[in-house]
């Protein structure tokens, strides 16, 4: 992690940690003085012990944001003072509601040499015991809550506002910090690349609409690792833009690595998609650990996304308490408008699933693809879910799909083939 020559605190420009006064004012000077002072080496804005009320606020190129323990920035309520900021060009209009959206609470576009942290523990072991049970890091709170209930309540006039949010911007690192009640998508780097997320704790209460951990999104060269995600939608979620308006943007997700990630969700554990319109490629999922969620793996798509997924491994898995432990669809998510065209069907095509063991799993897996584009090289391998109350879950369901399977219990649909008569997964086992 860089070295920053030049530190400042956020106390030298007015900050108070009282949890009442409003800090606004202060992060807002603290980074206008880093970004035209330009210190060499960068500048690290330092947030001592206690509570830092403050509306949302932009980061700037080559400084560090160093939350010490017990440091808590907190979002404030007054969602009227919230600024709208254009819609994503991939999505065409804000993501939950038409026009453009909220700014994230802590936002950053055009940025490079970007660090969010905390303090660190002495080796690995020490942090993830550390970060993810006693969860003593500083802290970023968006006090999501009364979002949530405009959302449920269908007051929004706007989409709701993401925690943490990068736009075309490359050498980002966010480590060692408790994210908590996001209003919407927690971490979400968009058009970005060199991206290094680790050691993190995301947390928002199970029922928290729409609060997905962390959402790589038409991003490059992404590493995700070493982090406890318990929210009430996606851990992981992997996209690149929303029908007509991703294939238009063309941007896809590549070179993805998640690593050593344990949580819970209501929905999915790992996911691509459903947003892929971009396309998705070279993706790597490994050593992940999923309790008390809807599904284990999620591969998702729609009729109208265009776009490919392709080159997803995911292997070295652990789920227990899950309503479907894998499951691979076409026929997920909405639409932005009734502009898409129908004819845009999405490509799927070499996928392996291998070394994946869960236990209380109510459904083993489901694999559907599309009649006009069906799923091929679907790759299975060492997979063992056992159900509820016997020693394996109900049978596969699977359609429009094709590839090969090994070692895979229960058995799978007769559309994966053995390895010996599908030469398609001969390099996958």
């Amino acid at each position: 992690m860089r070295y920053r020559n030049d530190k400042v605190s956020i106390t030298d420009f007015g900050g108070v940690g009282d949890g009442k006064t409003l800090n606004t004012k202060a992060f807002r000077e603290a980074i206008y003085r880093i970004q035209h002072l330009r210190r060499r080496g960068g500048t690290l804005l330092y947030v001592p012990p206690g509570v830092y009320l403050t509306e949302s606020f932009n980061l700037t190129s080559h400084m560090t944001l160093y939350l010490a323990r017990g440091a808590v920035i907190k979002a404030t309520q007054d969602t009227w003072t919230w600024p709208l900021v254009a819609p994503l060009p991939s999505y065409g209009r804000g993501r939950e509601r038409p026009g453009g959206r909220y700014m994230s609470f802590i936002h950053g576009d055009g940025l490079r040499d970007v660090v969010i942290t905390g303090t660190s523990a002495n080796n690995r072991s020490d942090r993830l015991k550390h970060y993810t049970v006693n969860r003593e890091n500083g802290t970023i709170d968006g006090q999501g809550g009364i979002w949530w209930n405009m959302w449920r309540q269908g007051n929004l006039q706007f989409t709701r506002p993401n925690l943490v949010e990068f736009m075309n911007s490359r050498g980002i690192i966010i480590s060692n910090v408790i994210f908590k009640n996001s209003p919407f998508w927690n971490i979400h780097p968009v058009y970005c690349s060199n991206v290094v997320i680790r050691y993190v704790t995301i947390l928002a209460p199970t029922d928290s609409p729409n609060t997905d951990g962390i959402d790589p999104d038409s991003s490059s060269n992404v590493c995700i690792e070493d982090s406890f995600i318990s929210t009430g939608d996606d851990l992981v979620a992997v996209k690149s833009g929303w029908d007509e308006y991703g294939i238009a943007y063309g941007r896809p997700s590549s070179h993805i690595t998640i690593r050593r990630v344990t949580g819970s969700s209501p929905f999915a554990g790992i996911a691509v998609g459903s947003e892929t319109s971009g396309g998705v490629e070279h993706v790597l999922a490994e050593n992940i650990v999923i309790y008390n969620s809807g599904i284990g793996v999620n591969i998702k798509t729609n009729i109208g996304r265009g776009g490919f997924i392709k080159n997803i491994t995911v292997s070295q898995v652990f789920m227990e308490n899950v309503r479907t432990g894998i499951k691979i669809a076409g026929d997920t998510g909405d639409h932005p408008d009734n502009q898409f065209n129908p004819n845009a069907l999405p490509y799927v095509k070499g996928v392996t699933l291998k070394n994946i063991w869960g236990v209380k799993v109510q459904k083993a897996g489901s694999i559907q693809g599309l009649k006009s584009a069906p799923f091929t090289n679907i790759c299975l391998s060492k997979i063992n879910l056992h159900g509820m109350t016997g020693p394996r879950s109900p049978p596969w369901k699977c359609s429009d799909v094709s590839g090969a399977a090994i070692e895979v219990s229960p058995s799978p649909c007769a559309q994966l083939s053995s390895p010996q008569q599908s030469g398609s997964c001969a390099n996958h086992f």
